[in-house]
């Protein structure tokens, strides 16, 4: 009969294909971590790139169209934008300035009436541009930064909240969800307007330039 294979056989075989060129801390990392791994050099390059995108679309919208509203119920093209500015602004308070584990005893109406009140300010496109870019610049500044042990720390909430304790990295990608999501919506106003988004611009270029090297 033939005896089991040890358990750490996978590990050494994974361990063969590591490069011993790398540093020894990629080294020390198996090849499904090596995969999984993602950290302050990917969140940031990946906020960057969502904002970059938001930016395209906001310089797109003439400024005689940032009064825009879809319904009387909802946001101008303006005040989205600027709240897609500030939307980092309340994790960045909860882990870049007050580095809070806990979430209890925050003073979460201040936060948000400070925030609306920031909203409801009157901005020109230029200065909603410079909002996005300012913003998105000390938030991407910071998650470059972090470490993965602050990443992998857990912030709990009050009991009142019925939410179980969060990782730093799942609170911090909520930024970009939340831009990704409202900028969906500045997508849609777009053709609204009759402009074509720049992603969709791009998208239907290479695949013109696809069809034309298949003809050729």
């Amino acid at each position: 009969m033939t005896a089991p294979a040890p358990q750490n056989a996978g590990v050494e075989k994974r361990a063969d294909l590591t490069n011993d060129s790398e540093p020894a801390i990629v080294r020390s990392l198996n090849r499904s971590e090596r995969m999984a791994h993602y950290g302050s050099k990917e969140l940031a390059q990946s906020f960057r790139t969502v904002r970059k995108n938001t930016l395209e679309a906001a310089r797109d919208i003439p400024e005689d169209k940032y009064d825009f509203r879809p319904t009387p119920d909802c946001r101008s093209v303006e005040k989205m934008l600027t709240h897609i500015a500030l939307g980092s602004r309340f994790q960045h308070q909860v882990h870049a300035v007050e580095k809070l584990s806990s979430m209890a005893g925050f003073d979460f109406p201040a936060v948000m009436a400070e925030l609306a009140a920031k909203e409801a300010e009157p901005r020109t496109k230029s200065q909603v541009l410079a909002l996005l870019e300012d913003e998105g610049e000390i938030w991407a500044t910071f998650l470059d930064g972090v470490s993965d042990e602050f990443l992998a720390e857990t912030v709990s909430f009050p009991p009142e909240f019925s939410q179980p304790p969060k990782s730093r990295l799942e609170l911090i990608l909520s930024v970009k969800e939340h831009e990704m999501h409202h900028r969906g919506q500045v997508m849609l106003v777009q053709r609204m307007l009759g402009i074509v988004p720049h992603l969709t611009r791009q998208r239907e270029a290479r695949m013109a330039q696809t069809r034309e090297a298949e003809a050729s």
